[in-house]
């Protein structure tokens, strides 16, 4: 009987679960839309629960839709959004409070408190992350002091904590499992990157009961099975961060090789290999993954507005029907006419880490049309890839002779093309798009034998379009000129 691997993948704004066959071939897709609740400014939130009930609701469906059955299912990976943090009830199992998403700033104060102490090097030197609400722990602590009793019952063992790979793999396996990955467990803000374990002088600076936190393992391998799920149990056989997930997927196994996620920002991790490296140009460094427990560490620099610029097109300005339809009319000009379009409607962040600049155009005529607009807005996204992508290779020392590309914006054929132009590189669209679920059940499958090696998947990877760098030097410099400009307007402002 034909046998698959089911990635689920657990994102920001909805549930997915894919079935893999042998040949890296999507069998089947099923998806279930989350909703996130803003009770105040700045605040992001999710009811933990839901997640659970759209998790197994996808798996049924899946099954269902294409006709497979729960035996034919060879292992279960889990790729998951980031830093989101749930706190619950071991013995019920029950939150005792909504899960606090990755962009979620209630937490701020902690972070402030702690740089006004000093204490952002010593964090930084031990974590490779910056000192931000962006990362678990002080979302943990928000939960511990806003819930009555919560401090007391964590010390007592009595509640745990989990990112998003955690609270699944618990509930899937009815309670026995409580472990997360290296990847995910570098993003709490907790682990000592040298070491790969809990570091307990973070502990005590956050005042996190050690008992409440998930034992770290490997990316890949067998930490339990389906209790309660299926009639019949299945493997969970990998946990993974969803960018890391995606990474692997695109089979960036050597050092140097990087990806980008054009989604509603932009996520650019490169493979350091064995080196952690500790950016001196605003990135941050964290675990890619562990297999056999050798460890692959990445850099990653994230840019908070890409694809969510073209949707500010379409429902702020309104001047498109579609997103998809910006690639056909930034065409309909020879250029951007010197106009330039910095998004920062969040801040900036990697390389510059500007939380509180605003947006701005530039270069405004008469003549300036939608069109020129369009083109420019496009253009940002390549733009701010490049800044993250040069801080790379200043920070790595390692050349970077091509570029990986997924992500919604990376079916725009002029985007790719004016990123390879502006980059002066190779840019790479695979074929399958679901990098980050694919990811997750190529690390599932290596746990399984149900591939064999890196080398046998990375044979599998299919290439959909390369697009190769055409602008000339003179014109390159031009336009980074421009861009930059651009940058210290919106900074002096």
């Amino acid at each position: 009987m034909t046998s698959y691997i089911m990635a689920i993948d657990q994102g920001t704004t909805s549930t997915r679960a894919i079935l893999f066959d042998k040949a890296s071939n999507i069998v089947g897709v099923a998806q279930k839309e989350l909703e996130n609740y803003y009770p105040y400014p700045g605040w992001v939130e999710q009811n933990a629960n839901d997640i659970w009930a759209s998790t197994i609701g996808v798996m049924f469906e899946v099954l269902a839709k294409t006709g497979v059955k729960d035996t034919q299912i060879a292992a279960i990976g889990i790729t998951n959004q980031r830093e989101t943090t749930v706190v619950w009830d071991k013995e019920s199992g029950q939150p005792i409070y909504f899960a606090i998403v990755w962009q979620s700033r209630q937490s701020d104060t902690y972070c402030q408190k702690l740089k006004k102490e000093g204490l952002e090097e010593m964090i930084r030197e031990k974590t490779g992350l910056l000192l931000d609400p962006y990362f678990s722990a002080s979302k943990i602590r928000w939960i511990l002091d806003h819930v009555e009793g919560a401090q007391e019952r964590a010390e007592k063992g009595e509640l745990l904590f989990g990112t998003m790979d955690t609270w699944l793999l618990w509930k899937l396996t009815k309670g026995a499992k409580h472990i997360s990955d290296v990847s995910n467990a570098s993003r709490t803000m907790l682990m000592n990157l040298k070491t790969l374990q809990y570091d307990d002088e973070l502990l005590r600076l956050w005042n996190i009961p050690r008992c409440m936190l998930p034992e770290i393992r490997d990316s890949s391998e067998v930490y339990g099975v389906t209790s309660g799920v299926f009639d019949h149990p299945v493997p969970i056989a990998a946990l993974i961060g969803d960018q890391q997930a995606a990474l692997f997927g695109q089979t960036c196994f050597d050092a140097g090789n990087v990806k980008n996620t054009y989604g509603t920002g932009c996520f650019l991790l490169m493979n350091t290999k064995e080196r952690p490296i500790h950016s001196a140009h605003g990135l941050v460094s964290c675990v890619g993954w562990r297999i056999k427990g050798e460890t692959d560490y990445v850099l990653e620099g994230s840019v908070f507005v890409a694809g969510a610029a073209i949707q500010w097109l379409r429902d702020g300005l309104k001047i498109l029907h579609s997103s998809t339809e910006s690639e056909q009319r930034a065409l309909q000009v020879a250029d951007s006419d010197g106009v330039y379009v910095v998004p920062s409607f969040t801040g900036l962040g990697a390389p510059y880490w500007k939380p509180q600049v605003k947006g701005g155009m530039f270069g405004l005529t008469r003549g300036t049309t939608q069109e020129h607009i369009i083109r420019a807005t496009l253009e940002s996204l390549a733009y701010q890839t490049n800044d993250v992508l040069q801080a790379m290779k200043q920070d790595s020392g390692l050349d970077i002779a091509q570029m990986q590309v997924d992500g919604g914006a990376s079916r725009n054929d002029y985007l790719l093309q004016f990123q390879s132009d502006i980059t002066d590189t190779c840019i790479v669209r695979s074929t399958i798009s679901e990098t980050t679920a694919l990811g997750a059940a190529y690390l599932s499958g290596l746990a399984m034998g149900f591939w064999k090696s890196k080398e046998e998947i990375r044979s599998q990877f299919q290439v959909s379009r390369r697009f190769t760098p055409q602008m000339d030097a003179q014109q390159r410099a031009a336009c980074l000129h421009g861009w930059n400009k651009a940058i210290h307007a919106i900074l002096d402002f």
